[in-house]
């Protein structure tokens, strides 16, 4: 196989007149690589066939297609828009060059031509060429640079946000469909309340990526509550509740901790440390860890508050049974302007058939739930009666 190296450029010469032809071509065979058309539809082939020319000469006045036909397709071609179309004519009036100027041509020259002139205008516009090839090409590259190293980056918080999820999983005793049925009751509330007027500002597609991602971690701070407290199956006592209710802090704390070992505070985090501390919250003021009220509980936090109380409410546990999608609705109604955002509580009734479904796909199984008693028998040592 052959490779060119530091080819010559390739110039299209195109003009009915056959001695036109052979003057243009003597004139420039030594320095370029030179084809021919002696027709605007045979110029039109040469130059969309293979790879394109550097540069074409073209005649104006040519018979069944004359060149500013020809310029005009050929500029519609993505291939051949930055090829650089010199026109070369008889015509010298100057609303012909306006004309051709317009129509994209970077220069027009007049017959009879003057050779020096002729060359030194090739040779300009090659080096033209050349420089904004180089320029494009450079573009391109930095702008694929750009696009891996933003999708290594995106990957590196999937991977931590990950990590972090799958470490609170190992702590906790709900399954890990909890994380998945959650994140997307989050997700689909968010992009329903994305046009209203109070949330609009605030749910722009970006942010509710984040939100989907970030909500595995609205439990995280478990992995600090002792298992005596965590996996007891029966209810906690006013002490016990006292010290589980510091997961919120203590989830915040850990994502924070993570932040500044970093030496900054990290965007894609910022989600993460509102839902695992603040979505115990209540809309009244009620609630843990800090009694926030109303618009004051971050955005991200009231809509995990409903994801998280209605997947609990639906969920069997070892020490409770599973709840009906309608009882559980009943519930989060009766908790509007209390316990939840009340237009929150309004998007979640609009959704009523996708959190269905979203609970289907991702049900419990019998193994899940039977993981879940050995690792409280093995916890409190003793066997558990489901009956």
């Amino acid at each position: 196989m052959t490779i060119e190296i530091n080819a010559a450029p390739t110039i299209l010469i195109v003009d009915d007149v056959p001695d036109n032809l052979v003057l243009m071509s003597s004139l420039l065979k030594d320095l370029y690589r030179v084809k021919v058309a002696n027709s605007g539809k045979k110029a039109i082939s040469i130059a969309t066939s293979g790879t394109p020319p550097d540069l074409i000469l073209l005649d104006v006045m040519m018979p069944e297609m004359d060149g500013y036909e020809v310029c005009k397709y050929l500029q519609s071609l993505p291939v051949i828009r930055n090829v650089p179309i010199i026109f070369l004519t008889a015509n010298h009036e100057a609303r012909d060059e306006q004309t051709g100027l317009e129509m994209g041509a970077v220069d027009y020259i007049t017959k009879p031509i003057v050779p020096a002139v002729v060359l030194a205008r090739v040779a300009t516009h090659l080096q033209l060429k050349a420089s904004a090839d180089f320029l494009r090409d450079k573009s391109a590259f930095l702008e694929a640079e750009v696009t891996r190293r933003t999708s290594e980056i995106q990957a590196i918080q999937d991977v931590t946000i990950l990590m972090m999820a799958s470490l609170a999983e190992t702590r906790d005793n709900e399954t890990g469909n909890h994380i998945h049925r959650t994140q997307r009751y989050v997700r689909i509330l968010a992009q329903s309340l994305s046009e209203h007027p109070r949330f609009r500002d605030y749910l722009n597609r970006d942010t509710i990526e984040l939100l989907y991602k970030s909500a595995p971690l609205h439990d995280i701070g478990k992995v600090g509550i002792p298992d005596r407290i965590l996996l007891k199956p029966g209810k906690l006592t006013e002490e016990e509740f006292d010290i589980m209710k510091q997961h919120a802090v203590l989830g915040y704390e850990a994502i924070a901790q993570a932040e500044k070992q970093l030496g900054k505070d990290v965007d894609f985090l910022v989600c993460a440390k509102e839902i695992a501390c603040s979505h115990h919250e209540k809309w009244d003021g009620s609630g843990y860890p800090y009694g926030l009220a109303g618009n004051d509980i971050p955005i991200s936090a009231r809509l995990m508050a409903v994801a998280d109380v209605y997947d609990a409410l639906i969920s069997r546990r070892v020490y409770k049974p599973a709840m009906s999608h309608e009882k559980a609705c009943e519930i989060i109604v009766q908790g509007a302007g209390k316990h939840f955002d009340p237009d929150v509580v309004h998007a979640f009734l609009a959704l009523d058939g996708e959190f269905i479904s979203i609970a289907a796909r991702f049900e419990d199984s019998e193994t899940d739930l039977m993981r879940e008693i050995a690792t409280l028998e093995i916890v409190m040592g003793e066997k558990i009666n489901l009956e």
